[in-house]
């Protein structure tokens, strides 16, 4: 199939074709007649498969069929979870709708509010932000939604846990209730499911092979190690496989800084990207490792959604992430749009249960290999899949099953057979002597 079998316009198959996109990938596939035709979309498919498309392509088209804004009004508003993510997604945005009379602005925390609150004097088509500057500018009266008709949480299942929902439902509550609402992720729990209901209206629920599985296209493995050898072990790797580009994650902030140091001590160009620097000083970072000048950038989660850089062939877990999601985020900065990418985790002992939490999400063993002078002298521990929980089937569709089974009706030669040689029983009445059997007392 192609782009133009979708139904959309000739001025966005135009961008498309400049980009180089002639065939839609499996997600697009399933999502865009469906939002074309404003239906409520969760969508949840592997990163690096097109999502940002997904949802963006349906709705320049419906809002290319609208009345321009209105002073400081948004028409839809695409929530990121990170600054890098708005913008990556802002910049996608940007690309599909070059041949559209329609605009559009990002807004995200770390720089000045200023200029973004010029920009929304006008109004705009499409509003990409992050949670925090989003309200920081409702209440500066920056930004209104009395037209809004589009709403989208990117990486949902990050939108919506604990740590953003408060800020998410005090946004939602001052939408307009008749929208459209669209949910895109790689991974969505159950809970997130449930929880996601309250926000849309009937949403159709739309999944490209399992959720919270990696990419095929992903090479994974880790090596086992103590933990105080993982500085050693890496600068081994680096320099033994001679790799010239490499994204590396770890758990904390002090973490990224103190491994970015020890890698520039080892002669190994590095720089770190973190939530503590400056969103100049994350810009510098990126751009430095993009443009080739330093071999690897560190990154805690932050960088794990947002980060789309063109070929990433390795990504190293130096850290394994507390939380299992992750780990599906991180690698899939690598094997993106079909290309093949590497993944590598550094596993000390104490983080087994880490390392367990990750097989069970992806239904996956994956390859230890220990390298020679790095053996661990505490034992990395097996662990073992757990067997899946079958799900027990809903009331309404155990239902449904039992009205279209048919009725077995035996004929009358059938059921004489099955009643030969049985006699009804006998019934019995129990005497009381013209008394209630309550008053009965013997």
């Amino acid at each position: 199939m192609t782009f133009s079998k979708l139904n959309l316009i000739q001025p966005l198959l135009n961008a498309l074709h400049k980009s180089g996109y002639e065939t839609p990938s499996p997600i697009q596939e399933k999502v865009i007649p469906l939002i074309l035709v404003g239906r409520d979309v969760m969508a949840a498919a592997q990163t690096g498969t097109g999502k940002t498309a997904g949802f963006s392509l349906p709705m320049l088209q419906r809002l290319s069929e609208g009345d321009r804004p209105s002073s400081n009004s948004a028409r839809c508003l695409i929530l990121t979870p990170t600054r890098e993510l708005a913008e990556q997604v802002h910049q996608s945005v940007q690309k599909y709708a070059a041949n559209l009379a329609l605009n559009s602005v990002v807004a995200y925390g770390g720089v000045n509010i200023n200029p973004q609150m010029l920009k929304l004097r006008r109004g705009t088509d499409v509003l990409v932000a992050t949670p925090g500057r989003l309200l920081d500018l409702f209440e500066k009266n920056a930004v209104r939604f009395n037209e809004l008709e589009f709403l989208v949480l990117d990486e949902a299942d990050r939108m919506l846990d604990m740590g953003f929902l408060p800020s998410i439902k005090r946004i939602i509550s001052k939408l307009p209730k008749q929208r459209q609402t669209l949910l895109f992720s790689a991974t969505f729990s159950d809970s997130i499911k449930a929880l996601s209901q309250q926000f849309l209206s009937n949403p159709i629920l739309v999944e490209t092979g399992p959720t919270n599985r990696t990419a095929t296209t992903i090479e994974q493995w880790i090596h086992p190690v103590d933990k105080k050898q993982k500085p050693a072990l890496l600068s081994y790797l680096i320099g033994h496989n001679q790799w010239q580009q490499l994204l590396i994650f770890v758990r904390t902030r002090r973490g990224a800084n103190k491994l970015s140091t020890e890698l520039e001590k080892r002669g190994i160009k590095s720089t770190a990207i973190h939530g503590g620097k400056s969103q100049g000083a994350r810009n510098r970072a990126l751009a430095e490792f993009k443009a080739g000048q330093v071999t690897t950038l560190v990154a805690t989660d932050v960088a794990a959604r947002g980060l789309d850089i063109e070929q990433m062939p390795l990504v190293i877990n130096y850290d394994l992430p507390d939380v299992a999601e992750d780990y599906v985020h991180r690698i899939g900065r690598t094997g993106r749009a079909g290309e093949k990418g590497t993944a590598i985790s550094l596993v000390s002992a104490d983080e087994v249960d880490n390392l367990s939490a990750i097989q069970n999400l992806i239904r996956k063993q994956l390859e230890r290999k220990v390298i020679d002078d790095f053996e661990p002298q505490h034992a990395l521990p097996q662990t073992a899949l757990k067997p899946l929980k079958k799900k027990k089937p809903h009331k309404k569709k155990l239902a449904k099953a039992k009205l279209k089974q048919p009725k077995s009706q035996p004929n009358s030669q059938a059921r004489a057979q099955a009643n030969k040689g049985q006699s009804k029983p006998k019934s019995r009445k129990k005497k009381t002597g013209g008394r209630s059997p309550k008053q009965d007392k013997t």
